[in-house]
């Protein structure tokens, strides 16, 4: 998953070796780690913009254009794509009705005078990593557990697939669960698991009469083998031009070890944008950036991602977010704006971050993150949401997201001049395995120790 310190191999820890010997007296005195409640001993981490980083003078441009791919075709042992293949004829011709964006209000929040707080509202979950709501105007909010369970704010269980989950590894588990946007009328819900082979399933369950779903319902749109336990991405979530969007890994190991990432042929370590409402199981839709590409997976929005744990859209203008976990030395939020008609290439695993970690990489053919921080004080970034909410409107802007293991929050948000801004807000006492939205675009936040949810709060 995100948060996948758990399962960084000892190569990673050897990339980091260059901090050890710093620390290890310091580690032994104060037990030094993630998730330590004192700050004594720790390093702050450096968090940077494209503006701001002295490891690169490229100034990130995000272009509608879609960029041309690096399309490797040498086949990967041990990294087999088993999918349902969509019908051929199922390419839609037009978006499912979607719902225009409202103007986006003016951004007043101004990090140097206003702060967040985080407020307890509902515990005594087990390991939870998402909190979203269903749309359907009922305010229900609705919490995922990493055994297979979902269960309401109350602790009602609302749907139990702990039958089919695999959660051996740390990064296995029910990973994500997007609700239709018209879910008060058709009654279906999409959900991101790992199953008991630890190979990835989406799959649509519809609602029975009783209004809950119906666990033998199940119907699998993709079937994604997978060649290590680590790197599952998660996500899922359904963009403002109706479509689902899906976020996976590159395939788990360590060192890009299954070739991913540069490699359309797969739908490891992408970003799928798929029709739900069209073909068998799903329709390609007729903008995809792929679509036409020989050899290229159609399903793929985006590519040159590692484990794109949490990823969102700006409920007013559709710009879209995607926090990408890093291997040894980078955690990295890249930024596509709404007006975006896909294709874009973040880079790695030739980049990480707005690093080059492979001899000959060209920054130049890749989108640049619009921020990034350090591993010296965190370990796995765990992307957010822009607040949109109407009940702190000193937060209207605001980017936030964390990190897992130090429990630090951040926001961005782009200056009057529209450069990239980071500021630390916070560090919670909280393992932050996820944020999430309720109905009124009001923030929460996991934590996947203490199994307690929590509310962002202005202060």
């Amino acid at each position: 998953m995100g948060w996948d310190l758990a399962n960084r191999s000892w190569l990673s820890r050897l990339g980091a070796l260059r901090t050890v010997l710093i620390f290890v007296v310091i580690a032994i005195a104060v037990g030094y780690g993630c998730g330590n409640d004192s700050d004594e001993g720790e390093v702050v981490p450096t968090l940077t913009t494209p503006q701001a980083t002295a490891e690169s003078t490229i100034t990130p441009t995000f272009s509608s254009a879609a960029p041309t791919p690096s399309l490797e075709t040498t086949s990967v042992t041990g990294a087999s794509t088993e999918t349902v293949t969509p019908d051929a004829t199922s390419t839609t011709t037009q978006p499912p009705s979607p719902t225009a964006p409202p103007t986006a209000p003016a951004t007043t929040f101004d990090p140097a005078v206003t702060g967040i707080a985080l407020e307890s509202v509902g515990s005594g979950f087990s390991e939870p990593l998402f909190v979203t709501h269903a749309g359907d105007g009922s305010g229900r909010i609705f919490v995922v557990e990493r055994v297979g369970i979902i269960r309401l704010l109350d602790g009602t269980v609302f749907l139990d697939l702990s039958d089919r989950v695999g959660s051996a590894s740390t990064e296995q588990g029910l990973l994500g669960l997007a609700f239709h946007p018209d879910y008060e009328a058709n009654g279906y819900l999409y959900v991101n698991y790992t199953n008991l082979d630890g190979d990835t399933r989406i799959a649509r369950f519809a609602t029975g009469a009783d209004g809950l779903p119906d666990p033998a319902s199940e119907l699998v749109l993709i079937a994604q083998d997978q060649p290590a336990a680590n790197h599952n991405g998660g996500m899922v979530a359904f963009g403002p031009d109706g479509y689902l969007y899906i976020g996976l890994g590159d395939g788990g190991g360590a060192n890009n070890e299954f070739g991913n990432g540069q490699n359309l042929e797969t739908l490891l370590g992408t970003l799928l944008r798929i029709d739900v409402n069209t073909g068998d199981p799903y329709g390609i839709p007729a903008d995809n950036p792929f679509l036409n590409t020989p050899g290229a997976r159609p399903e793929i929005w985006a590519y040159g991602l590692r484990n794109p744990w949490r990823f969102s859209f700006d409920a007013a203008t559709g710009d879209l977010f995607i926090a990408d976990v890093g291997q040894n030395s980078y955690e990295e939020i890249n930024w596509q704006p709404g007006a975006s008609t896909g294709g874009e290439n973040y880079g790695w695993p030739a980049m990480e971050g707005m690093h080059c970690v492979t001899d000959g990489c060209d920054p130049a053919g890749f989108v640049m993150p619009v921020a990034e921080y350090d591993r010296d004080g965190g370990c796995s970034v765990t992307g957010g949401y822009i607040y949109r909410g109407a009940a702190f409107p000193a937060l209207t802007g605001a980017y936030l997201f964390g990190d897992y293991c130090t429990g630090r929050i951040w926001s961005l948000h782009q200056d009057a001049a529209a450069t990239w801004q980071t500021t630390e807000l916070l560090q919670a006492d909280a393992r932050i395995s996820s944020f999430g939205t309720d109905e009124a675009n009001e923030m929460y936040l996991t934590d996947l120790s203490s199994g307690t949810i929590y509310r962002v709060v202005a202060e």
